[in-house]
C-alpha cells in the first residue's frame, strides 16, 4: 500500500500529514516558537534537591524548572548486574548549584515541567547511540533471534577500535548497507562529540544539542519502503531538505518532491477538513454509526454507537460490524489526534463471546501499525476496553485550542433561567445591605430577554419587595453566565 507524505511549511509552523489509501492517517504539527523539546540535551543546574520524592528540580533556561527523578540518573543505578539492587539515594549524588548535562525525555505538559534524564541517548536513522552505556541491544520489533544475532555482529565488526559507547539497532538498519551504518555510526560519535565539547565551555542552562526538526525527522523517520511521495510546498525547505538528505538519507532523495500547484497542498488532500473533524468531538462511522470522543486530564474515553446502522440479518450482526468498523476508526483517530495515557473504549455490549474476541483482535492489528508505543488489555467485567498510548508530546486538540472562556472547559453553560434566578439572589443580597436609589442589572443579551419576557413578573414582583427601581443592560462582550449588578 503506497503512502505519500505531505510537508507543509510556513514561517510559524511545520504541520505534516500522512495519507494511505486516500485518507489522512496521521497529522504531526510543529510551531516555530513552540517547538517540542524531547530529545534536546542542556546543560542544567540542579534548582533543589528533594530527598523525600527522590527527585530534584533543574534549571535549563526554560520558563519552568524541569523535573528529573532518581530512576532517571545514569549515576544512581547499579551496573553490575544487579537488578533489583535499590538505586543510590538523590540526595548522595545531586548537590544544589551543581551543573551536570541532561536530556529531555518528556515535553512540559500542561502544569508539569519537563522531565529530564542523565542518560543521554541520540537517535540516528539506523541507530540509536547511548555514549555511557557498553550494551548493544536490538529493536524489539526484530523477532527472529538469528537475525538479532547477525545484526549485533554486523555492528560489532563496524564500530570504530576505541568505541566505549553502547547501541540500539531501529528496524531501517535490517535492509541498510555496511556503508549506511557506518555512516550513521560517524554521524552519532560526531554529535555526542560536539555534546561534549559544549558541556565543557558553555554556561550552564545553555542548549547543548537540539533534535531535529519535524521536517527533518520526517526524513529520518518516517519514510520505508511503501512511501511513495513526500511533498514539500516550499521551495526554500525543499532545498535545505534536500541537503540534509543528500548527508544523511540519500536513499529517500528520489520521492522527495516539490509541490508547485496553485491550491494548497494541504486542501488538495482534504487534510484542512480532517484537521477540523479530528477536533470534534462526534466521529461518524460509514455504517451509520459514530464514534464521541472525550479528552479529559485523567484519561480519554472513546464511546461507540450503532447510529442510524441496521444493517445485517439481526441486531447482533449489526452490533457486530459496527464494532469492528468503529475498532479501525479509534486505531486511527488515536494517531490523527495523538491521544496518550489511559485510553477507555466503551464499544456496544456483545453477548457473543467470539464477537467480542474478533473485535479485540480486529483492534490490536489495527493498532500494530501505531508509531508510538500501545498496550490494549481484554474486555473488563463492565465490557470496556482499557489500553494505553504513550505520551510524549501533547495532543493536537492542546496544540491547537484552548480552553472555552464561557465554559472553561466543562463543555456546558449554565442556562439563561438558571443565571436569572442567580441573579435575583444576588439582588436580594445587595438590598439587605445597601440602599441605592436604583439596581442595574449588566448581562448578556439572552439572560435579558429572559428577564423581559419569560422571568419578567419574577423580576417585577422582586422590584416591589424591595422597593427599588430594577434597570437591565445588555453587554454585548458578556458571555451567557457573566453578569454585574451595579449601585445607583
Amino acid at each position: 500500500m503506497n503512502e505519500d507524505i505531505l510537508i507543509n511549511i510556513t514561517p510559524q509552523e511545520t504541520r505534516v500529514a500522512l495519507i494511505l489509501q486516500g485518507a489522512v492517517q496521521e497529522l504531526h504539527i510543529e510551531r516555530t516558537l513552540t517547538r517540542g523539546l524531547a530529545g534536546n540535551v542542556y546543560s542544567g543546574k540542579v534548582v533543589r534537591v528533594l530527598p523525600g520524592m527522590q527527585s530534584a528540580f533543574i534549571d535549563i533556561g526554560l520558563e519552568r524548572a524541569a523535573f528529573l527523578h532518581v530512576a532517571d540518573i545514569w549515576e544512581a543505578r547499579p551496573h553490575d548486574g544487579g537488578q533489583n539492587a535499590a538505586p543510590t539515594p538523590i540526595e548522595k549524588i545531586l548537590f544544589d548549584g551543581q551543573v551536570l548535562t541532561v536530556q529531555v525525555i518528556k515535553d512540559p505538559i500542561g502544569t508539569k515541567g519537563a522531565r529530564l534524564s542523565t542518560q543521554i541517548s541520540i537517535a540516528g536513522r539506523m541507530l540509536v547511540y547511548l555514549p555511557q552505556d557498553t550494551h548493544i541491544g536490538i529493536s524489539q520489533k526484530i523477532e527472529k533471534e538469528s537475525e538479532r544475532e547477525a545484526l549485533r555482529v554486523r555492528l560489532q565488526s563496524l564500530l570504530p577500535a576505541e568505541e566505549k559507547g553502547g547501541y540500539i539497532v531501529r528496524t531501517q538498519a535490517e535492509d541498510a548497507s555496511d556503508s549506511d551504518i557506518a555512516a550513521d555510526v560517524e554521524y552519532l560519535r560526531k554529535t555526542w562529540g560536539a555534546i561534549l565539547h559544549g558541556a565543557k565551555t558553555k554556561p550552564a542552562t545553555t542548549l547543548l544539542h537540539q533534535d531535529l526538526s519535524l521536517a527533518q525527522r520526517v526524513l529520518r523517520d518516517f519514510v520505508h519502503d511503501d512511501t511513495a511521495t513526500i511533498q514539500v510546498d516550499s521551495r526554500e525547505n525543499y532545498v535545505n531538505l534536500q541537503e540534509f538528505g543528500l548527508a544523511y538519507t540519500p536513499g529517500v532523495l528520489p520521492r522527495l518532491q516539490h509541490y508547485t500547484g496553485e491550491r494548497p497542498l494541504f486542501d488538495l488532500y482534504g487534510v484542512e477538513e480532517e484537521i477540523l473533524r479530528a477536533l470534534g468531538r462526534r466521529v461518524d462511522l460509514k455504517s451509520g454509526g459514530y464514534l464521541i470522543v472525550d479528552q479529559t486530564e485523567a484519561m480519554t474515553t472513546i464511546d461507540v454507537n450503532t447510529g442510524g446502522f441496521v444493517g445485517g440479518r439481526n441486531f447482533a450482526d449489526t452490533i457486530f460490524k459496527t464494532n469492528l468498523e468503529a475498532a479501525h476508526a479509534i486505531a486511527r483517530q488515536l494517531r490523527l489526534r495523538n491521544l496518550g495515557g489511559i485510553i477507555i473504549l466503551d464499544f456496544i455490549d456483545m453477548e457473543n463471546t467470539e464477537h467480542r474476541n474478533a473485535v479485540l483482535q480486529e483492534l490490536k492489528k489495527t493498532l500494530s501499525r501505531d508509531r508510538t508505543k500501545v498496550s490494549v488489555s481484554g474486555f473488563s467485567a463492565l465490557g470496556l476496553v482499557e489500553m494505553t498510548r504513550k505520551r510524549t508530546r501533547e495532543s493536537l486538540a492542546h496544540i491547537l485550542c484552548e480552553p472555552c472562556p464561557a465554559c472553561a472547559g466543562k463543555g456546558q453553560v449554565k442556562t439563561s433561567r438558571t443565571i436569572c434566578y442567580e441573579i435575583l439572589r444576588e439582588l436580594l443580597r445587595e438590598a439587605k445591605q445597601f440602599n441605592p436609589r436604583e439596581f442595574r442589572i449588566l448581562a448578556s443579551q439572552e439572560v435579558v430577554d429572559m428577564f423581559l419576557e419569560e422571568e419578567s413578573q419574577h423580576l417585577a414582583m422582586l422590584g416591589d419587595f424591595i422597593g427599588k427601581k430594577i434597570s437591565l443592560q445588555v453587554e454585548t462582550a458578556y458571555h451567557q453566565e457573566q453578569y454585574d449588578v451595579i449601585l445607583m
